[in-house]
């Protein structure tokens, strides 16, 4: 009988094209697929697939008993609570708690990468769910996501129209990796068969430093990006003035620092390893991605 694998954040965009290689690449019959979501609405295009749709809220133990009823393998996709303290970090729990309960035969989450050294405000919800998932006894596959390069095209349209990028990332390095090679590995964990616990961290090809990954931006661009270091108090009050959102100030201002330490220096081959194919280098992407680089001008 084939597994029952379920796909939690299912409406979000790395949940839709996780679920896109399980039906396209795996051939994963679309009956034997669950896509949780908060959101049932959204889906209506995967249950017209005969994809199961299922509400799934992460604050609600009753519908993921629900969710996981004849479930055998999930994916559980760290959500994005990150709104206050230790929110996401319960979220989490209760849904550790509950494919315990169920019984699951395996379950894999996307964490990010040293979650246990991280400088990164968020990183303990992260290295919280793995403790959790070893403390439970299941069998489980962590995916210690490196950066999207996606978060490029948001946060360089500013930079390239001043001209300036401001960081206190130093020299540290890091391999940023497309969302869809973090699909793709989910998608082949999740379609297999694997039992026990392993942990892959999941990175692009090459490490860059941020002058190399201005350097590439430039390349792409014909636009010209100076690098300019600064302290990581200057870099606060810099965003404190350029009215920055205080919510956001201390993470932008951790994933600095944390780049600075070396805990984003990670670089590993998990993406061609478990899927057959390299994953996409950072001058591709870019490449591909130019108008959205650019604002579209």
């Amino acid at each position: 009988m084939p597994q029952t694998l379920l796909v939690t954040g299912a409406a979000g965009k790395l949940g839709q094209r996780v679920i896109a290689h399980l039906l396209d690449t795996h051939h994963v019959p679309p009956a034997r697929i669950v896509a949780g979501t908060r959101t049932p609405d959204k889906l209506a295009a995967l249950g017209a697939k005969g994809v199961q749709v299922r509400k799934l809220d992460f604050e609600d133990s009753a519908s993921f008993d629900s969710a996981l009823a004849g479930v055998d393998r999930m994916l559980l996709i760290s959500t994005d609570a990150i709104d206050r303290p230790g929110r996401r970090l319960m979220q989490h729990k209760a849904a550790v708690a509950a494919a315990t309960k169920a019984g699951l035969k395996h379950v894999i989450y996307t964490s990010m990468p040293n979650p246990d050294k991280s400088l990164v405000t968020f990183a303990p919800d992260h290295y919280g769910t793995e403790r959790a998932l070893a403390a439970s006894g299941l069998s489980h596959t962590i995916l210690r996501n490196s950066w999207y390069m996606e978060g490029l095209l948001t946060s360089m349209p500013p930079r390239l129209a001043s001209g300036k990028w401001f960081t206190a990332a130093g020299d540290g390095q890091l391999a940023y990796v497309a969302r869809e090679d973090c699909a793709r590995i989910a998608a082949a964990v999740l379609a297999s068969e694997s039992t026990g616990t392993a942990i892959y961290d999941v990175t692009g090809p090459r490490k860059h430093p941020t002058a190399g990954i201005a350097a590439l931006v430039s390349e792409v661009t014909g636009k010209p990006l100076e690098v300019i270091q600064v302290s990581e108090e200057e870099l606060i009050q810099g965003m404190k003035a350029a009215r920055v959102p205080d919510f956001l100030i201390p993470l932008l201002a951790s994933i600095d620092a944390n780049t600075r330490a070396g805990y984003f220096n990670v670089l590993s081959n998990a993406v061609e390893q478990l899927t057959g194919k390299p994953p996409q280098g950072l001058l591709d992407f870019l490449l591909a991605n130019k108008a959205a680089l650019t604002g579209g001008a």
